[in-house]
């Protein structure tokens, strides 16, 4: 009986303190949009910081790259410069809050992400109309490219290529996360949360991962109300599998600790369930979260040039192969 008075209490209290998770949006749209040379200029004349990597001759296609959670464009220079080699151009861009953006360490929205990702790709297809554009998106890019992809003003692309895109939904985590969450972003919504004593590998490269901890633009404490905008985008990239048409390519790590893998094959049952025309899926083995930054890195860069180049029935890796024994199996339990 205590317990159950010492919980009215509690939730009491909650309601009476309650706040409210924030967004902070853009401003009006009163500026004509341009691709700088080193800044992406925005339609409410916010300017984004543009990384990007160039062939030396004219480009045979074009990559639009969108980094993760707390995570900027640096993210992209390997396999930037990996691809510029191959023919390929890069741009990456430091989304809202993140990295030397404007308004650092606050969510600015879904809407505001695709946004931003959607007069970015009429940029670029501007500057190369006969090119074809490809958008990459790791981890929270992946999620924000599922959801542009998902909207009816999306200009069109040649294909999407999601690394181990953030797909936990809050429908497929247990009720105490997305309670506690709840409850923490609707009370104490400016609280930090840095992850310490969270033993989870976001990759094998011990290195890069060292090298992040030191680099000052890598956001290493995060308001609560930004990891529950986060979980609202992962709910909104979760439910748009079955809509996701188009040429696609989908990596993923079976040694991944940060995305789940229920969300990540619940949301393949449903994609591929629609329609498997140009859906490519690739399982790495030995791959982690981070597979563009890993130790076998170069694996998945060679699979997303010959993917662009050809677009193969096979990978040169054999990933898919491996994709399609697994999903073979594993799908049949959901």
């Amino acid at each position: 009986m205590k317990l159950r008075y010492t919980l009215i209490a509690f939730l009491l209290l909650i309601a009476q303190t309650s706040c409210m998770p924030m967004i902070y949006p853009p401003g009006a749209k009163n500026n004509t949009a341009q691709l700088g040379e080193n800044t992406f200029l925005t339609e409410d004349g916010v300017r984004l910081p543009l990384r990007h990597w160039l062939p030396k001759t004219e480009p045979h296609a074009v990559i639009i790259a969108l980094h993760g959670f707390n995570d900027y464009s640096r993210f992209f220079d390997s396999p930037g410069e990996y691809f510029s080699k191959m023919g390929i151009a890069s741009f990456a861009y430091d989304q809202r809050g993140f990295g030397m953006a404007p308004q650092r360490g606050l969510w600015a929205g879904g809407d505001a992400y695709v946004r931003d990702l959607q007069v970015l790709v009429r940029l670029v297809k501007q500057r190369y109309p006969k090119r074809p554009v490809y958008l990459l998106g790791e981890s929270m890019g992946g999620a924000i490219v599922i959801t542009a992809m998902s909207q009816a003003d999306m200009p069109e692309v040649a294909g999407i290529i999601l690394a181990a895109p953030a797909l936990w939904a809050r429908s497929t985590m247990p009720w105490y996360q997305t309670g506690l969450l709840w409850t923490l972003a609707h009370t104490f919504p400016w609280l930090t949360l840095t992850g310490e004593g969270v033993h989870v590998m976001a990759s094998d490269n011990i290195d890069m991962l060292r090298a992040m901890g030191r680099d000052p633009w890598v956001i290493k404490a995060t308001r609560v109300e930004t990891v529950y905008g986060l979980a609202d985008l992962m709910d909104a990239a979760f439910n748009s599998a079955a809509t996701l048409r188009g040429n696609s390519l989908m990596l993923y790590g079976e040694k991944d600790e940060i995305i789940p893998k229920e969300p990540t094959y619940a949301f393949l049952q449903q994609f591929l369930a629609a329609d498997t025309a140009g859906k490519t899926v690739a399982i790495y083995p030995h791959g982690y979260h981070m597979l563009l930054r890993d130790l076998q890195a170069p694996t998945t860069w060679k699979d997303i040039a010959a993917w662009i180049n050809a677009s193969p029935d096979k990978l040169p890796s054999g990933a898919d192969n491996r994709a399609r024994q697994l999903l073979s199996s594993r799908l049949k339990d959901f």
